[in-house]
């Protein structure tokens, strides 16, 4: 009996843990960099001006709410270094970065326990009654990472409140939230002028596949804090390149609706085409990954993992995030002959 063939090539490695656009690096980034190569004999803040005036148009961020950082992570380090949590509060499962740099800190962490029963879908009002005003800091990714849940805007609303009458400071990563049907609803930036205590955070390494250009932006209007900032940070963090690049690329409307386009579809396809196996539990994604858990008693998130990488596949294996355990995978959605593989690939073991 012959064997079917693969729709791509075996040899090609596809990195389903990265999380980043299957689209690749927009266009406009390319000619960016090749018109603005010049520009290096420049000081990089005088592009800053223009690169906040399309993050403002892109976002709806109020320009001066705008703050420039070396990726998330370097966002997280500026709040943690500007607040100085004592102890903070978020959810499990959830993103490793953030007791990563909050334990930098010396900070404790408590961890709100999302329930498997519920596919991980936080329950906001019994999320809320358990904050105190012991916290100094709340870190909530929406959508969530590695559950791909998200939380709606009332919800956030009701977050912030509470936070704000505890006095806690309330972090928003928005790393994938681009990826989100109808995103201009859930994200939290219109909260921002609202509310003092909140700091919505995004990065363009995800959803415009240039993680190389280290970018993220944060949206805060706490006139104290923005001025701390500005006095502490670096005044030309951003490379001249990135910025050009970065400015372009916020408008490249053609990029941006594409590869919404085409999570959504690859999303729906991958859902509905192993939802219908008995052997694993699908938890409905909304980002452009899905966390996945593993039924079948004999079977691994190792296994899986080392079954895909013969087929140059590269899954994300969850067992090392807080709250999950060797049951759980995720992987992101990248094209659509690549996704036939995958749900190929990982359906051969169940």
């Amino acid at each position: 009996m012959s064997k079917i063939p693969l729709r791509i090539e075996q040899l090609d490695t596809i990195l389903y843990n990265s999380n980043l656009n299957p689209m690749g690096i927009p266009e406009s980034v390319k000619k960016s960099l090749n018109e603005n190569l010049g520009s290096i004999i420049k000081y990089p803040s005088e592009y800053y001006g223009e690169l906040k005036k399309s993050i403002s148009a892109y976002s709806g961020a109020d320009e001066a709410h705008i703050v420039l950082g070396n990726g998330l992570s370097d966002m997280l380090r500026l709040y943690c270094s500007l607040i100085i949590p004592q102890k903070a509060m978020i959810f499990s499962p959830t993103a490793t970065e953030y007791e990563r740099v909050l334990s930098i800190y010396g900070c404790e962490v408590s961890y709100y326990d999302l329930d498997e029963s519920k596919d991980y879908v936080p329950n906001i009002k019994d999320f809320v009654s358990k904050l105190d005003s012991s916290y100094d800091m709340v870190i909530l990714g929406n959508p969530n990472n590695p559950t791909s849940q998200i939380i709606n805007k009332p919800d956030i609303e009701l977050i912030a409140e509470v936070c704000k009458e505890l006095e806690i400071f309330l972090i928003i990563d928005e790393m994938y939230i681009e990826f989100t049907e109808n995103y201009e609803e859930l994200t939290s930036i219109p909260l921002v002028k609202e509310f003092e205590n909140i700091a919505v955070l995004r990065s363009v390494s995800k959803f415009f596949a240039v993680p190389g250009l280290r970018l993220a932006y944060s949206v805060i209007s706490n006139p104290s804090h923005l001025e701390m900032i500005s006095v502490t940070t670096a005044p030309n963090n951003i490379s001249t390149l990135t910025a050009a690049a970065c400015t372009a690329m916020f408008k490249d409307k053609k990029y941006i609706d594409e590869s919404r386009s085409q999570i959504h579809t690859e999303r729906s396809l991958i859902f509905s085409a192993m939802n219908t196996n008995k052997n694993i539990k699908l938890f409905k994604p909304y980002a452009n990954y899905m966390l996945v858990k593993i039924l079948k008693d004999d079977l691994t998130a190792q296994a899986i993992e080392e079954h895909c990488r013969t087929k140059g596949i590269i899954i994300r294996n969850c067992s090392n995030f807080h709250g999950l355990d060797n049951k759980y995978i995720r992987f992101c959605f990248m094209k659509p002959k690549q996704n036939d593989l995958l749900v190929n690939t990982i359906l051969e073991l169940l």
